[in-house]
Order: C-alpha cells, then structure tokens, then sequence
C-alpha cells in the first residue's frame, strides 16, 4: 500500500511538519510500504479559482502522488481555531478521479490544549466533493512542542504515540477495506450520464 502524508503548515521548517516526519518513520510497519511526504508550503500552488488549468506548474507531479496513493494523512495547524488555508486549497484542487473513496486520517497540532476546531472543519466542508473518506480515528497532538522527540518524556507523550500507531493500523485497515470499492468504481462507474459529481 502506498501513503502520502501531507504538512499543510504555511512555515517552514513548522512543528506540523516534524509530526508528519515522525508519522512517516512508524507508518512502515502498518502495512504501507511507500510513504510520501509532501509539504504544501513549498508546493507554490496557486489559490484555485475553478479552473482546471490553472493549477500551477508542480500541480501534475503532486496530483500524480495523490492518484498513487491508497490513503492519505491531513496534517495541519491550528490557527485561531481554524484548518489550514494551504490544506482547504490543496484539497478543493483534488476532484473525485483522484481521490474519491480513498481513507484520510486527520491530524491536527497546536502548541496549546485546543485543536478540535479544526477536525470539525474539514470534516463538515472539505471533504464533500474529492469524496475523499475520512476514517472515525483522528489525532490531535497538543502541546506539541513537549511531544514526539527522540526521547519520550513523559506519559502523556507515551500515550500519543500508542495512540498514533493504533490510528496508522486503523488507517491501513480501511485502506484495504476500500481497495474493492475503488477497483470497482474505477472498473464499472455510475452511468456517465447519471454520476453525481457533488456531495450533498
């Protein structure tokens, strides 16, 4: 299985970023065998305004890595309550061929206790149309800053990790759960004239 992990923060290097490394190094031995990072900020992608072509130069490579991918990781941080710009724009650029009834795992982090708006607002309005599938386990990783170093520090920071791996497995589990429906969407598609294009 193949995964692609996206870091949706808008600096670089960014603590978003260092937790999509850490994802990267323990998702191999859940079942993905090619891992993917990609780092939005340095995609340079244009803010998409409806039309196709005008997607950006880097856009053909990184919508190769999406169709590629059998699930993907949404990383993004959480600023004044809200989910990524980089990551809503990324993800209004994926249409359905690329996309649809592929699992995500949402991962949000915050140098503070919150992060839950951010969750909420990709799973209310940035999914509908890609049909992308976001699976019930998500991540919130606060306090960042303290977590995920070399060294664990504390139980806290213990807990996370189990709770990272338990979510990577569950990630795997739907990736290959939804193989079947792919193939056959990909093999056998709604009539043309009938398939809905839109999420209600």
């Amino acid at each position: 299985m193949k995964l692609l992990i996206v870091s949706a923060s808008q600096r670089s290097p960014s603590q978003t970023q260092r937790v999509a490394s850490y994802l990267a190094e323990n998702a191999q031995q859940h079942g993905f065998e090619q891992i993917e990072l990609l780092a939005l900020c340095r995609a340079n992608l244009p803010f998409w305004d409806g039309d196709d072509a005008h997607r950006g130069e880097q856009w053909p490579h990184i919508d190769k890595q999406v169709q590629a991918a059998d699930a993907l990781v949404l990383l993004t941080p959480e600023w004044g309550g809200m989910a990524s710009p980089l990551l809503k724009n990324f993800l209004l650029m994926c249409d359905k061929q690329q996309t649809a009834h592929k699992p995500a795992l949402l991962v949000a982090v915050v140098g503070g206790i919150s992060g839950a708006y951010p969750i909420s607002e990709l799973r209310m309005n940035a999914l509908k149309n890609n049909k992308l599938v976001a699976i019930p386990d998500h991540l919130i990783i606060r306090n960042v800053k303290q977590m995920l170093h070399v060294d664990i520090q504390n139980r806290h920071d213990q807990q996370l990790r189990e709770r990272i791996h338990y979510s990577l497995h569950m990630l795997a589990q739907y990736s290959q759960a939804l193989t079947p429906i792919r193939t056959a969407h990909i093999g056998t598609p709604y009539p043309k004239q009938q398939e809905y294009l839109y999420g209600m």
